[in-house]
């Protein structure tokens, strides 16, 4: 691990808020929208289930 001089600290401390401020209004837009859009649960629960019963698959075969 790399240590950094104080200075080097503070500059990389800087990027960060300068990046997070640059991005703030779209973040913020990007929220507004989400909170607009129609919830799609099936979109999410039903490769989430599939990812899961594969796991299960790997493990149980891994077993044999």
């Amino acid at each position: 691990m790399q240590n950094y001089s104080i200075l080097e600290t503070i500059i990389i401390g800087l990027i960060a808020l300068l990046v997070l401020f640059w991005f703030s209004p779209g973040i913020k837009a990007a929220l507004e929208r989400g909170k607009q859009a129609r919830s799609d649960w099936p979109a999410v629960v039903i490769p989430l289930a599939l990812v899961v019963l594969f796991v299960f698959f790997l493990i149980f075969a891994s077993r044999l």
